[in-house]
């Protein structure tokens, strides 16, 4: 009995010598090796990530005082972040001034880069408005603080009078109207301040477009 016992662990020994020499790839595939040879295989036919839209609106229209940042590609020397003047021109390196007040992001890429041809192969521009300040809207009467603000986060008729401070002591907060420019003329829109501030005709806080003027009397 005491032969047979020590033959079998010796056997047994034998056999687990021999399964460690035997090499890893030729152990049937488990799970984990599957997923990664998946993971491989996508990782070879999947196609390039699209290049990113260039960050700018196409029917944005540049204004005096926005503020621009424009990048030229390998050219650090020429790309810069520049306000445009109240003459609604920029000026760059090489390029010299360039009217930016009036035309749209997409317009002035071209029309840098049409200037920079004579220096540079192939110039690649981007612009994008970093800062919009020339979309505003008035605000006039009995309020605390009149005056013009920059249209940003689409502010309502309401957003308008907070930002102005609130009524002075003597407005007519019933008799509130918006002048709003369009292509048929001027167009006067009531607003009823108490009305809205209890819910009620909602519909008059309306959005604030470019060049509208608040008149509180």
């Amino acid at each position: 009995m005491i032969r047979s016992t020590r033959r079998g662990r010796t056997g047994r020994l034998v056999v687990c010598a021999v399964l460690m020499l035997v090499p890893a790839s030729l152990y049937p595939q488990s799970g984990s090796g599957a997923d990664a040879s998946a993971a491989n295989s996508s990782a070879k036919t999947a196609p390039a990530a699209p290049t990113a839209a260039k960050p700018h609106d196409a029917t944005f229209i540049i204004g005096n005082d926005d503020v621009l940042a424009i990048n030229v590609w390998k050219e650090p020397d020429i790309s810069r972040s520049i306000p445009v003047r109240s003459d609604g021109k920029i000026s760059l390196p090489l390029v010299g001034e360039v009217q930016a007040a009036g035309q749209t992001p997409a317009a002035l890429e071209k029309d840098i880069a049409s200037k920079l041809k004579s220096y540079i192969s192939e110039p690649e521009v981007t612009v994008m408005v970093q800062q919009v300040n020339s979309q505003k809207f008035n605000i006039l009467g009995q309020v605390v603080r009149p005056g013009a603000y920059v249209i940003a986060n689409s502010p309502t008729v309401l957003d308008a009078i907070a930002l102005a401070g609130g009524f002075r002591d003597f407005a007519k907060q019933k008799s509130i109207y918006v002048l709003r420019q369009g292509p048929d003329g001027e167009t006067r829109l009531p607003f009823n301040y108490k009305d809205v501030a209890q819910g009620k005709n909602m519909s008059q806080n309306i959005k604030l477009q470019p060049r509208d003027t608040i008149i509180v009397p």
